[in-house]
């Protein structure tokens, strides 16, 4: 019997030493690839085409959800699993929203990530308790048209660098991560303070973290 394939994606090499440990224990469960960075595990499931990618909300380079959402794109055959320290529905409709099918809390038990694994690889949605789908439609209804989405309103690349500004890139460093000139990232970072009604980058980094949008680490 083929392996359930699987890549880990979270910046701490311990809690990755840890998944693998847990994972590996499964007789039908092997862990083909890990990265600490965001934009490393898009590429690395683009390469590995594994069924499962967990993945961490908050990872440096690009966070979980822009993970996520390039994952659904690019490989859609590959399920995600987001591995989360926010109890808060925000980030649950934003994980959800991108194409992630299972959100679990870090303080979920083991066998926990194992069902969720399981239900992604089934095509069913799966959330960590004390969550709910009965607390997600209520959140969704609430926030109906209302709560500021930067998920929506920003492109795929100006979230890029709305992530590596509240993870203090200069200009110069941001720009060789993403491959682009310093040029485009004045532009970007233009186009965010207009979009995002902010004055200065300490006014976007508090608009990232307000907004479900943490500046890597857990």
């Amino acid at each position: 019997m083929k392996p359930i394939t699987i890549v880990l994606a979270d910046d701490h090499q311990v809690v990755r030493q840890g998944l693998r440990a847990l994972l590996e224990h499964e007789p039908d469960f092997g862990v083909v690839g890990e990265t600490g960075n965001g934009l490393e595990a898009i590429g690395l499931v683009e390469q590995l085409r594994p069924r499962i990618l967990v993945v961490d909300f908050g990872m440096p380079g690009l966070d979980g959800v822009s993970v996520t959402q390039q994952v659904h794109r690019r490989c859609p055959e590959t399920k995600v699993v987001m591995l989360s320290m926010h109890h808060n529905e925000a980030y649950v409709h934003a994980a959800f929203s991108k194409g992630a099918h299972a959100y679990v809390l870090k303080d979920s038990s083991a066998d926990d990530l194992i069902q969720a694994i399981r239900a992604a690889l089934a095509g069913r949605r799966w959330l960590s308790p004390p969550l709910s789908e009965t607390g997600l439609r209520a959140y969704a209804e609430k926030t109906k048209g209302g709560a500021l989405n930067l998920y929506e309103i920003l492109t795929e690349r100006e979230r890029q660098v709305l992530h590596l500004i509240a993870e203090g890139e200069k200009n110069t460093e941001i720009a060789r991560r993403l491959g682009i000139s310093p040029r485009t990232i004045e532009k970007h970072r233009a186009t965010l303070m207009s979009k995002l009604k902010a004055r200065d980058v300490p006014a976007l980094v508090r608009v990232a973290i307000q907004h479900s949008m943490p500046p890597g680490g857990d």
